[in-house]
């Protein structure tokens, strides 16, 4: 890692680890044993960045299934890709949207089908109808609160727009499952500067620990590279100006907005805010920022985060 990289990732490492999260953690290896399952909810646009390797060594021990949520942001074919590198790795996976009510009933399906071995036992031993008990859990702003207010069909978990909102364990009742929420977990620290960029582009980290025109710059730099149509559409931009280093792009997008400040001047924070608010809220179109790897072991990326 050269010198930038590291100062970009000590940056970013600010508020990393709060106590909370080290209490949860203690939490869910506790609860893990009570449990029949995990979910474990993974944005789809960052699939392997948004699979923090704790949460990873701890549901190990249970029947997991894997929710790409927010399917509806992402690249859809890029998508088709990841379920096919989960279930090669012999990971159950399924693509969701927790804002749309099919979301749910197909996660409903889908744990149903990863269970069926497990609840068969339990029916055979008379306890059958005892509902299946799931651990939910994820990195901060993945998606589990309005998931959960999907799945029980009302808004029983406080969902907000930014990380950390759900703090203590809670449980949710529905017609087959107990589901037990998590608060959102982070890990200790990353040793790579593309997780911590990716995180921050879905706001999975406090924006306000974070250089907002750092981000906006590293985000765009990121999205033209495999979606320059799409920024140049949203922002009118000819090919000329979308190949303009980071800055001046920024800038050059500032200007065609408006966004200037007396003497003529792009107000460049502001216009950097403007970039992330527009991209999370999928105003570029449905973008993925990770593809799968060529591997096809998932427990290769714990590892190498746990080193």
């Amino acid at each position: 890692m050269n010198e930038m990289d590291t100062r970009f990732a000590n940056q970013y490492n600010i508020q990393w680890f709060p106590g909370h999260m080290t209490k949860t953690l203690r939490m869910m290896e506790q609860e893990i044993q009570h449990v029949d399952a995990s979910l474990v909810l993974l944005d789809a646009r960052i699939p392997l960045s948004s699979l923090n390797p704790e949460i990873e060594r701890i549901t190990d021990r249970k029947p997991k299934l894997y929710a790409l949520n927010k399917a509806d942001l992402a690249d859809p074919a890029v998508t088709e890709e990841w379920i096919r590198y989960f279930h090669a790795a012999d990971a159950g996976c399924v693509a969701i949207s927790a804002k749309q009510k099919g979301g749910a009933n197909a996660v409903k399906v889908a744990i149903e089908k990863e269970l069926s071995g497990l609840l068969e036992r339990r029916q055979n031993r008379g306890m059958g109808g005892a509902k299946t008990q799931v651990m939910l859990c994820g990195i901060p702003n993945v998606g589990k609160s309005t998931f959960i207010n999907t799945f029980a069909g009302s808004a029983r978990a406080k969902a907000a727009d930014r990380p950390g909102v759900t703090k203590g364990k809670q449980w949710v009742s529905t017609e087959k499952f107990d589901l037990l929420d998590m608060p959102g977990v982070l890990w200790k620290k990353f040793d790579s500067k593309t997780i911590a960029s990716n995180l921050a582009f879905i706001g999975s980290i406090k924006d306000d620990i974070l250089d907002v025109e750092e981000l906006a710059m590293n985000l765009l730099d990121e999205v033209r590279r495999n979606y320059p149509d799409l920024v140049a559409q949203r922002y009118k931009l000819d090919a000329e100006t979308l190949a303009l280093p980071p800055y001046e792009l920024l800038e050059a997008i500032g200007r065609k907005r408006g966004l200037l400040v007396r003497g003529g001047e792009v107000n460049t924070e502001r216009c950097a805010i403007m970039l992330v608010d527009e991209f999370r809220a999928c105003k570029w179109g449905r973008i993925s920022l990770e593809r799968p790897p060529q591997r096809d072991d998932l427990a290769d990326f714990a590892e190498e985060n746990e080193e």
